[in-house]
């Protein structure tokens, strides 16, 4: 069975209450969310106080509490990663600004085919764009979420929604114009005196 089937199985299993499956899933996703946590970790400030080892402890902490989710199979899991992951980021960039009486909220720039937030950069202002995003169209906000946060090829991304690649690539190439004009204005409005 390949490793996408098994950790399909077991999350399965895992789902309807077999806690073995936890235990031997367990092993097979911790390196992938420890290279998932290591990508966002780039991302951060130098000096950030959590390392990527707490933030995949944290993540697998909060997915251990969602017993409720209907995993589809190992991309679902990899999204919902993500987006936990994410979360979890966003919410430590918020207490840290908040400590700070309003820090003051940095341009996000973006590169060619990703997102790109450079260490020391505001993830809150992404957020912010994404959940903007997401009150007008939730599933290019998905698509952001699976593409550039849970690093999900398009074609897996399709698979979740349940759309073509195509649709996914096309709705990708919109949301990142869409955030780029959005994280621009936020950041001209934040600047004027």
């Amino acid at each position: 069975m390949t490793s996408s089937h098994r950790i399909t199985g077991l999350l399965h299993a895992w789902r309807q209450g077999d806690e073995a499956a936890l235990a031997e899933l367990t092993p097979l996703v911790l390196a992938e969310l420890r290279t998932l946590a290591r990508a966002y970790m780039r991302r951060e400030r130098p000096d950030h106080s959590l390392q990527a080892t707490g933030l995949v402890n944290e993540c697998f902490v909060r997915l251990l509490q969602t017993r409720t989710v209907q995993w589809q199979d190992r991309a679902h899991f990899f999204a919902l990663s993500a987006r936990l992951m994410r979360r979890i980021l966003v919410d430590v960039a918020r207490t840290r600004r908040y400590r700070k009486r309003g820090g003051g909220a940095e341009h996000v720039p973006f590169d060619d085919e990703r997102l790109a937030v450079e260490p020391g950069r505001d993830l809150v202002a992404l957020d912010d764009a994404l959940a903007a995003l997401a009150a007008i169209n939730e599933r290019k906000s998905q698509v952001v979420e699976m593409r550039f946060f849970g690093g999900l090829t398009s074609e897996e991304a399709a698979e979740i929604l349940g759309v073509s690649a195509k649709t996914v690539m096309r709705e990708w190439h919109v949301a990142k114009v869409w955030l780029l004009r959005e994280l621009a204005w936020s950041h001209e409005a934040r600047n004027r005196p």
